[in-house]
């Protein structure tokens, strides 16, 4: 019955108990000019079997057999079907904030597990138990670089997402902390002359991405050195996480931020995902969010904790480290199952598939356009230069049910009729083909 209207007698009942006579008595202190007299504008209620058959049509109307080569910080990954099968159980959906240890040490341990395999994949030494998404890890990892060394200015590179530069834009605006932007050179990475004029002795840190919104992997050890010559420290965003089955972990970063939405996170039209911040065990006072440790119980039994919350809700606001209130443990579940399912060889391999994948891409592309930033190593993503408009080229993509590249014009201007497209373990060489013929 909760979920059910009340019944004329309960309203009757609920306005003789609060002391006045109807509904109108109820809603006299707002002036009628502001109130509603008359049935709202929504269709009448339909019976279950109804409702059933309305969505049902809805669905059909859903474009289906499309092939896909959208990336740009959502990849389309195949999900093994254990997942599903085992974030279903009861213990997993309905299981709120571990707070009470002793009824939640499967939710605990998960965590805890997660943690582990996150460092190492990134080559850090301590990972917090996630972040909401790719884009507010990285802010919170810019802010956590301030906090450690007392130093107000940030250094972000262009290649960076771009709509992580807006979030990071959002969240520092009003806490006195400007950053400087760097550009990027003929082959896509870092300009790092550009980089080491922006650094000053009140640069906190410098954020790259990699791969880069281009799909180029950046050179961390030479960022790290330049960072590191002005005591500033290197952070490293990483948004298309299974690059890590293949690529060498950004070890020289002091902190790491990344979007693992690849690891069995559904697309869901842009989220829910999980973020992580992963760094050396000597800033983990400042990391925020909360970590999970391994403890022993009265018995010497293993057991599992939160170690660490250094939240708005456990301390006080002018020393917490973050507003972030919770983890994403359900979705933080979904890729350790992701990552125990696949394995270290499983990640490898799938990362060596879709970079055999974009490579015969680019091959093809380059038939007919121009690709771009080819100087440099890159994973499963790639820019395309053609002489028709990125965006009319989708719109024929889309009649034939292909998902073309991402139109760059809107963040990079200077870049004209480029696009950005991605290749994954889902994309056929004949997909690849069929798209590689309309690009020109």
């Amino acid at each position: 019955m909760r979920y059910l209207p009340k019944s004329p007698t309960d309203r009757e009942q609920m306005l003789r108990e609060i002391g006045v006579k109807s509904i109108d008595d109820l809603f006299a202190p707002i002036p009628k000019e502001y109130r509603l007299n008359r049935d709202l504008a929504i269709p009448r209620q339909m019976a279950e079997s109804e409702i059933i058959e309305w969505f049902r049509a809805r669905a059909a109307e859903n474009g289906t057999g499309y092939s896909m080569f959208l990336g740009a910080g959502a990849y389309n990954h195949y999900r093994p079907v254990a997942i599903d099968a085992l974030i279903s159980r009861g213990e997993w959906f309905t299981a709120y904030t571990p707070y009470q240890p002793e009824i939640a040490q499967g939710t605990l341990q998960a965590i805890f597990e997660f943690q582990t395999m996150v460092c190492e994949l990134t080559g850090m030494e301590v990972a917090n138990a996630s972040m909401y998404d790719g884009s507010t890890g990285a802010a919170e990892a810019l802010m956590m670089a301030v906090r450690l060394t007392g130093r107000g200015h940030t250094v972000v590179a262009r290649s960076v997402h771009p709509e992580y530069r807006e979030v990071i834009a959002t969240y520092i605006q009003h806490q006195h902390m400007p950053f400087t932007e760097v550009g990027f050179g003929s082959d896509g990475r870092v300009d790092l002359k550009a980089l080491e004029a922006a650094i000053t002795d009140d640069t906190a840190c410098v954020l790259v991405q990699s791969p880069n919104f281009f799909g180029t992997i950046e050179d961390i050890a030479a960022l790290a050195e330049i960072a590191h010559k002005r005591g500033a420290l290197l952070v490293v965003s990483i948004a298309e996480a299974l690059s890590l089955g293949i690529v060498k972990p950004p070890a020289e970063a002091d902190i790491v931020s990344m979007e693992t939405q690849s690891f069995g996170v559904p697309l869901s039209y842009g989220g829910p995902y999980a973020g992580v911040i992963a760094t050396k065990e000597k800033f983990i006072r400042q990391i925020p969010g909360r970590l999970v440790g391994e403890t022993t119980d009265r018995n010497g039994k293993r057991g599992y904790v939160l170690t660490l919350s250094t939240r708005e809700q456990h301390i006080r606001r002018e020393k917490a480290t973050s507003n972030i209130c919770t983890n994403q443990a359900l979705i933080a579940l979904m890729v350790n199952i992701y990552m125990t399912v696949y394995g270290r060889e499983g990640l490898k391999e799938l990362a060596k598939q879709n970079l055999a994948k974009a490579a015969y891409a680019r091959q093809q592309f380059g038939k007919n356009a121009k690709v771009l930033f080819e100087g440099a190593p890159r994973f499963n993503e790639f820019v395309v230069q053609t002489n028709e408009d990125a965006t009319g080229i989708s719109r024929r993509l889309n009649e034939k049910k292909i998902i073309g590249g991402l139109p760059l014009k809107k963040f990079y201007p200077e870049l004209g009729n480029a696009s950005l497209w991605c290749c994954t373990e889902l994309n056929t060489r004949e997909q690849i083909d069929a798209a590689a013929k309309e690009v020109r």
